[in-house]
């Protein structure tokens, strides 16, 4: 009897090393194909145009070259006051549309709020319509007067219907009983959202965070539409899409005059570009892994 265990045992704990060693081989060829891509841009960014249009995009430069780099940095005052500028308004956007979202979230997920369908109703119904880009453009210029202004880019990204309703699926997961007792004791609704509810949703916090962060950096589109170019320090995603345009138009002009221009390096700048703008947030994610998975994590186990 005791040898059958034995054996039964031996045979669970093979199966068990089975699983884990074929899920780490996938989990690790999943990696690596997520990284391949990054590798090939930063490869690229570094090679010479020649190479490029010789023996196409490789992982390892063929003839080393920095000069992308250096017509992207060929100000940098410029480059360093766009980092500056995207920098703050993704800090400043982050957190206080982090604060707005999670008090929005834990109101609608409260039974005893009398009005919660009627203006989740309003949220859920902008996602399926819009205004359009004209009346949003109207309302930013117009009536809110953000022309040239940083809050043309800031405010528009501080709520999200999406992150609202994450937000509301994460606070659901709390009992309600807390609420209760700490209302029982005195205690407010303000200071129950900053004293009960923020403490044990730092997973969503950091989740939701990462979203909001994420679309303050790689925006571009609003100061575009927004933000003139006499201003002297822009967003860096648009500063970084300018520099791009100005060397494709030079390219352009110059093969329209039969002018040969071929140390232009359009292909390698695109790629220093992405790697200036995403070298930032890969260094950053690594702090938030954690709670990022475990907040994907916290809804979905609980209905």
């Amino acid at each position: 009897m005791e040898d059958a265990l034995e054996s039964r045992s031996v045979r669970t704990d093979l199966s068990g090393l089975v699983v884990k060693l074929v899920g780490y081989v996938f989990i690790g060829l999943f990696a690596l194909c997520c990284t391949l891509p990054f590798l090939l841009v930063l490869g690229t960014s570094f090679t010479s145009e020649s190479a490029i249009k010789l023996h196409g995009f490789n992982f390892w430069p063929r003839e080393f070259s920095t000069f992308a780099y250096k017509i992207v940095f060929e100000n940098p005052s410029l480059i360093v006051g766009s980092y500056l500028v995207t920098m703050g308004i993704t800090a400043v956007g982050t957190a206080v549309g982090l604060f707005l979202i999670a008090m929005t979230g834990y109101a609608l997920q409260r039974p005893d709020f009398q009005y919660r369908n009627g203006i989740s109703f309003f949220i859920y119904f902008t996602t399926l319509f819009s205004g359009g880009l004209v009346p949003f453009y109207l309302l930013i210029t117009q009536y809110l007067s953000l022309k040239d202004n940083y809050l043309a880019v800031l405010l528009p990204g501080l709520l999200s219907p999406f992150l609202i309703i994450m937000m509301k699926s994460f606070v659901r997961s709390i009992p309600h009983a807390i609420t209760e007792s700490a209302k029982i004791d005195g205690a407010g609704d303000f200071t129950i959202f900053i004293r009960l509810i923020l403490p044990t949703t730092t997973p969503a916090l950091a989740t939701i965070g990462l979203f909001i962060a994420l679309g303050y950096w790689n925006e571009w589109y609003n100061a575009m539409l927004f933000l003139s170019p006499d201003m002297k320090y822009r967003p860096l995603q648009l500063f970084l899409y300018n520099v791009v345009t100005k060397a494709d138009f030079i390219r352009n002009s110059a093969a329209a005059s039969n002018v040969p221009l071929q140390d232009v390096p359009l292909e390698s700048m695109k790629m220093a570009t992405a790697v200036i703008a995403t070298g930032p947030v890969i260094l950053f994610y690594p702090f938030v892994q954690r709670y990022f998975i475990k907040g994907i994590t916290v809804g979905a186990v609980k209905g």
